[in-house]
């Protein structure tokens, strides 16, 4: 196995693990989806002087909602680019996601540098079909 297949070997194996941490990290606003539904559907059991508004628990319901999509979206496409680096395919795919991975600090940016200057090697390029 040459230098090329074995760092798009790693790289296809460091995609499938940051998209399970993206997947796992994505979970964690269920917190708060969990606890805007309380403040919509039953403020009572929350205690206190008073019930919140309801925007309150509408507020918290959109933006967990939206949190867990971009996230859970994100973890799926580094999983698909993954796949497709170990496939040796849609190398303009491979590269866009690799560069979105750098927002994800820090391993997102470690794991996109590390996958664009692989993917910027002709040698690498040539193995691509599509």
């Amino acid at each position: 196995m040459d230098q090329d297949t074995q760092q798009l070997e790693l790289l296809r194996t460091f995609h499938f693990v940051l998209a399970g941490l993206q997947g796992l990290f994505g979970c964690f606003p269920i917190i708060h989806l969990t606890l805007g539904l309380t403040m919509i559907l039953a403020p009572e059991t929350l205690g206190g002087r008073g019930a919140p508004p309801a925007f309150f628990g509408w507020f918290f319901v959109v933006i967990a909602v939206l949190i867990m999509a971009v996230i859970w979206t994100m973890a799926g496409l580094t999983y698909v680019a993954g796949r497709r680096l170990g496939e040796r395919r849609s190398y303009t795919f491979c590269l866009v996601i690799a560069g979105v991975l750098c927002l994800f600090m820090p391993l997102g940016t470690v794991l996109g540098v590390f996958t664009i200057v692989v993917l910027q090697r002709p040698s690498v390029k040539a193995l691509f079909t599509s």
